[in-house]
């Protein structure tokens, strides 16, 4: 029977935006998988998105909408990324599939039916107005440690110590705002030690016959040496997969446990005959692509949850486990937005190919590796340009121009092609262990022995003194760059293919290599990629610093300020005019020196005028992924235009026909070549796993509103005035805060139609 190869990548969480960090496996499966046809093996390479939790619901609650439905909105962020970066997957799926319900009840029953589950009874904050137990993160109170009022329930994220829920003084729930009470709960374990002696007998040569990356076998082990315990397999959820067992109805299985089974109920959506790749381990190869962080999940937990079943599961053959992607001088982070992410990357311009090539040239296999963009820059002129590209220009530019493009049968058996032959069969090895990054750079050795025979020919001078073997020497280098396609492409694909068609031929398979036929005539080559100049990098660079909210500030204060640039000219009859404008900015530039030795609130009411808007119309940006362009009335004849970056956190129909808080005399600015009249204000926190949450201060629980109705902070008279064109950086100059669900700058609420501003989702954050 023909060899099987089945192939996975880590499901990608499903409520975030993926960095290049998180790429990384998805990318590595993908040349393996990509490899493994070329090499005519029956492949199937599955992922999708890991969509159950309690960061899911939390996050679905939080926007007012379905977990399913957030789900749905970050599948497609998911989807389009991953069809950018031309991922072949067989099936992208999701894991809020019938099957997978029905997969994973069906290994939990067999365990269950086993012997390996168990039942403990633990204490849990409960929420008698809701009438349900709260998550850690459902609840917020005052940390033991430091004091800080609205600690999490699993964190404090001022003094940073890790807590349980009940160590809370005065916890409230954050569902309900009321006051939880402690409660008895029970929830299902699935008994590791238990299932321990078939994991050890499954793992006595598992390991070492299909060489597990290094650190795959170091954590494994230390799991294994330092005592498994029994893990909790419950949770007490809406948003789940239910647990088909009398008595637990109302519970769900915990996310790390169904999640994993999502690689086979995903293949189970794809096709009829799933079990002839999952419960067929003499035929099948399983290899599986993830981050460091996720090894135990894959070599301990998920195996036991199969061994334990008792069905004769395809287990894991091979495990690639990289270290981490760092991102210049820290470490790329979803939560706060560091780094460059999926949508970034395609955002700059720069070809799939060329980041698909410095993640795996730079592959972190065996350490962490940093991204910079110095890095970037110089493997990419110097290896993929002035290495790989150098060799395809050269080699087609000399032969179209003084052979005619015509190639002669190479004599593969020569001194040129011993040593081809040799790092061929290495990069062939290196590439069945799923060492892609040492095989990756092989392949670019190769390319600089193919443009180290061009100089060392001197094909520009012997061409004249011996023609016939100059034409022979390009000819051999043709079916190298033919070669050098085969083996780039389960890498850099797109590349591959431009090659192949200079060429004139359709990619070939692997068997193709070394074989000196099929290529007659080749045509002219065209520039493979532009150069990565100095100015680009910088701006780069400059562009992607600090996080996202830090980065679209200064956006909009750049923005901001390119508006300054454009000045009316004054004429002579204007010189009046021009003397009193002058007096006049005198008078404001004193009133303006006098008010910043106002308190926070007091100058704040003076120099910010902010209005009541309702949105009447959303687009999505021509230009900007994260953009919309809103129109809103505020009360005045004509209607106002905003743009706003809240596509990763509302739908278009969630902000349609709502009443929002608007900084009316913000200074126009274009953002994305789209005019925005004013700011929308939203407010935004960041938990303590880094998920972010963002609630734009809408004033539909105010009563009836109308536009252009002013917000002012209680207690203090109207102004008779407010500068007409307040610029971004003042603005943010002065802080509003959440706190306690109350949107306060310098600690005075705001107020509308008698009515304190408050947030839903948000306790304590910024707004802006």
């Amino acid at each position: 029977m023909n060899k099987r190869r089945l192939i996975t990548s880590a499901l990608p969480y499903v409520n975030n935006i993926p960095h290049l960090g998180n790429l990384i496996q998805v990318l590595s499966a993908d040349v393996f998988a990509r490899f493994c046809r070329l090499r005519g093996y029956e492949t199937l390479y599955v992922c999708g998105t890991d969509e159950y939790g309690t960061a899911t619901e939390t996050r679905a609650r939080e926007e007012g909408i379905t977990p399913q439905e957030l789900c749905t909105r970050y599948f497609e962020v998911h989807d389009e990324i991953y069809r950018w970066f031309q991922i072949s997957f067989d099936k992208f799926g999701r894991t809020s599939t019938p099957e997978h319900t029905e997969i994973t009840q069906d290994i939990f029953l067999k365990l269950h039916k086993n012997g390996y589950i168990t039942s403990h009874t633990i204490e849990q904050l409960y929420s008698e107005a809701s009438d349900m137990f709260l998550a850690d993160r459902y609840v917020r109170g005052t940390c033991p440690h430091c004091g800080y009022e609205d600690a999490r329930g699993d964190q404090c994220e001022h003094c940073g110590k890790l807590l349980d829920p009940a160590d809370l003084i005065n916890p409230r729930s954050l569902v309900d705002n009321s006051t939880p009470v402690m409660r008895e709960t029970e929830h299902l374990y699935i008994d590791l030690p238990k299932i321990l002696p078939l994991l050890q007998e499954w793992m006595k040569d598992a390991a070492a016959r299909a060489g597990w990356s290094r650190n795959a076998m170091q954590m494994t082990n230390a799991w294994i040496r330092d005592g498994l315990k029994e893990r909790g397999i419950t949770r007490d959820l809406k948003w789940g997969i239910p647990v088909p067992l009398e008595g637990y109805e109302n519970k769900v299985f915990y996310v790390w446990f169904d999640a994993p089974i999502g690689y086979i109920s995903i293949t189970a959506t794809l096709r009829d005959d799933w079990e002839s790749w999952w419960k067929n381990p003499d035929n099948v190869e399983l290899f599986q692509f993830i981050g460091k962080d996720n090894i135990p999940f894959h070599t301990v937990i998920f195996p036991c949850s199969l061994l334990g079943s008792g069905d004769n599961w395809t287990m894991l053959h091979h495990m690639s486990a990289t270290e981490y992607l760092n991102y210049e001088s820290g470490q790329f982070s979803k939560s706060r937005g560091v780094g460059v992410f999926g949508n970034d990357a395609r955002d700059t311009g720069i070809p799939a190919d060329v980041w698909r090539f410095y993640l795996f040239y730079n592959r972190p296999e065996s350490s962490d590796f940093t991204f910079t963009w110095q890095d970037f820059q110089e493997k990419t002129n110097g290896e993929l340009i002035g290495n790989l590209g150098n060799l395809v220009n050269r080699t087609l530019t000399f032969l179209t121009r003084f052979y005619d493009g015509k190639v002669l049968p190479a004599a593969i058996t020569g001194e040129f092609w011993r040593p081809v032959g040799a790092a061929q069969a290495e990069i062939t090895a290196q590439l069945e262990k799923a060492h892609l990054r040492d095989a990756f750079r092989k392949v670019f050795e190769l390319s600089s022995y193919g443009n180290r025979t061009f100089q060392a020919a001197e094909p520009w001078k012997t061409r004249e003194t011996d023609p016939v073997g100059t034409h022979q020497l390009l000819s051999d280098l043709v079916y190298l760059i033919r070669d050098l396609a085969i083996l780039c492409s389960p890498y850099i694909p797109s590349t591959s293919e431009r090659i192949c068609g200079f060429l004139g031929i359709q990619l070939p398979d692997w068997k193709a290599l070394g074989s000196a036929e099929g290529i007659t005539q080749v045509g002219q080559a065209a520039i493979l990629f532009e150069k990565l100049e100095d100015t680009r990098i910088g701006e780069l660079q400059a562009r992607f610093s600090g996080t996202q909210a830090e980065r679209a500030a200064r956006d909009s204060a750049e923005a901001a300020a390119s508006s300054d640039a454009a000045a009316a000219s004054v004429g002579a009859a204007g010189e009046a005019a021009a003397a009193s404008a002058t007096v006049d900015s005198h008078a404001s530039a004193k009133a303006k020196e006098e008010q910043a030795e106002l308190p926070l609130d007091e100058r704040f009411h003076a120099r910010v005028d902010l209005r009541a808007a309702r949105i009447t119309q959303v687009d999505r940006h021509p230009e900007a992924e994260k953009l919309y362009i809103e129109i809103i009335d505020v009360g005045e004849e004509e209607p106002r235009q905003i743009v706003s970056g809240l596509v990763p956190h509302y739908s278009e129909d969630e902000l349609l026909g709502k009443t929002i808080v608007l900084v009316s005399n913000l200074k126009p600015a274009k953002l994305r070549g789209e005019k925005s009249q004013g700011m929308l204000l939203a407010a935004s926190a960041t938990d303590a796993e880094g998920q972010e949450t963002v609630e734009v201060l809408f004033l539909d629980d105010s009563g009836d509103v109308a536009p252009g109705s002013p917000v002012r902070l209680d207690g203090l008279p109207e102004p008779e005035s407010f500068p007409s064109k307040l610029k971004v950086d003042e603005f943010f100059s002065m802080p509003i805060r959440v706190e306690d669900h109350q949107v306060l700058v310098g600690g005075r609420p705001l107020h509308c139609n008698g009515k304190p501003v408050r947030t839903r989702r948000v306790s304590s954050g910024d707004v802006g």
